[in-house]
């Protein structure tokens, strides 16, 4: 594991603690947000569906784009054709902000993914109360016995796991813990290094049953027609988006990319 992973799960250790000294709303009816379709949402025929990713900042590439309103970018990516939207919600690493959660989800009818470091069931709790329809999980950072309470977790209160592999051993443990939504990232936890590989090794042992999302190093139409006919029902893309000078023309040919993939 990379010294930087390292250092931010430590941080998001001590993140959870504090949450729990705080304690969290009672879960009630009356308090929750509607829970959106997640996996219908990038799971229609026809098309692989882009994840439009908002995010400011990651480890790997330090500043990505100057700090603008959450919800002006939602709208862009609604706008533009994104079947979901992932958000990173991780403050000190990713220039992320959970408060802005609510009023995306106020601002756009898409689903939205609360993408952070998941290393404890109350983290899935608090995903639910402040508006997320689905959260991250990563296989590498958790056990076997920890992901199948972590899955069992979001299944209780409704939420979409989307599951993270980066390997085979990884997609074993997954789909041992009865992940059906699997997200492969073909960026190197070890490394930081990007490598599409990762998804031609792995797409092929996925059931078909599952969804399946390839994650990371996707900058283009080119490289999402590249997927075409691997089985990838959805692209998770945030830096390509971030960083261009035209968000709103970059997404549409992101989605008209995906127009063209396999069902």
């Amino acid at each position: 594991m990379h010294a930087r992973l390292k250092e931010i799960l430590a941080h998001k250790m001590k993140e959870i603690e504090d949450l729990k000294r705080r304690e969290l709303p009672t879960l009630r009816k009356d308090n929750m947000p509607t829970i959106r379709d997640f996996k219908g949402a990038i799971s229609v025929p026809g098309k692989i569906g882009l994840i439009a990713e908002i995010k400011f900042a990651s480890p790997s590439k330090g500043g990505i784009r100057e700090k603008m309103d959450p919800c002006a970018i939602g709208r862009i990516y609604e706008d533009s054709g994104a079947a979901a939207i992932s958000l990173l919600t991780d403050r000190r690493f990713f220039g992320g902000d959970l408060d802005e959660l609510p009023r995306l989800k106020r601002t756009v009818s898409l689903p939205i993914l609360r993408k952070d470091f998941i290393l404890d069931e109350i983290q899935i709790k608090e995903s639910l109360l402040f508006g997320a329809d689905a959260v991250l999980l990563i296989t590498q950072i958790l056990s076997k016995e920890h992901l199948k309470e972590l899955l069992a977790v979001c299944k209780e209160v409704g939420l979409a796991p989307l599951t993270e592999i980066h390997d085979l051993q990884d997609l074993e443990k997954a789909l041992d813990c009865g992940a059906e939504i699997i997200g492969i990232n073909n960026r190197n936890l070890e490394t930081f290094e990007v490598d599409f590989r990762t998804t031609i090794e792995l797409a092929p042992r996925v059931p078909e049953k599952c969804t399946l999302v390839s994650e990371s190093g996707i900058f283009d139409k080119e490289d999402i027609q590249w997927l075409t006919g691997r089985g990838i029902r959805a692209v998770l893309v945030g830096t390509s988006i971030m960083k261009s000078d035209d968000m709103r023309s970059k997404v549409r040919d992101l989605v008209h990319a995906g127009q063209i993939g396999e069902t």
